[in-house]
C-alpha cells in the first residue's frame, strides 16, 4: 500500500501561519528565520513559504537557542556545525568498516586469499 502524502517529514504541507500557530510564535520570526538562512522552506507555486515537518522540528529547536539568547547567525552556525558533526560521523563509521575489513583480510593464511595473495 503506498504511503500517504502527510507521512512523509520532507514533504512541503505546512503554511506560515499553520506553523506559527502550532509553534505558538510570530510568522515574522518564520519569515526572518528564512531571510537569515537558518530555515529555507520551500515556496509553493504562489511563491507562499511551505514548511515540512522536518523543518518545523529544526524551528522549535532554533526557538529554544533563541531562547537561549543565541543570534540567528550564530543558530545557523551551529546548524552547519551540527551538518558537519554528522558528515563527519558518517565518515568515521565507513573507515573503521574499511579498516576492520583490510584487518580481517590480513588476518586470513595467504592460502584463502586466493590468487592475489599467493607469490611466485
Amino acid at each position: 500500500m503506498p504511503s500517504l502524502p502527510f507521512e512523509d517529514d520532507n514533504l512541503p504541507l505546512f503554511t506560515v501561519g499553520q506553523v506559527s500557530s502550532m509553534l505558538e510564535i510570530q510568522q515574522a520570526f518564520l519569515r526572518r528565520l528564512d531571510e537569515h538562512d537558518v530555515v529555507r522552506p520551500s515556496r509553493s507555486s504562489g511563491r507562499q513559504r511551505r514548511y515540512t515537518r522536518n523543518e518545523i522540528t529544526v524551528i522549535q529547536y532554533v526557538v529554544r537557542l533563541a531562547d537561549e539568547g543565541m543570534t540567528l547567525p550564530s543558530i545557523r552556525r551551529v546548524l552547519e556545525l551540527e551538518v558537519r558533526i554528522r558528515e563527519l560521523e558518517s565518515e568515521r563509521d565507513a573507515l573503521r568498516e574499511a579498516l576492520r575489513e583490510v584487518r580481517r583480510q590480513l588476518a586470513e593464511p595467504p592460502e584463502a586469499r586466493g590468487p592475489a595473495g599467493s607469490q611466485s
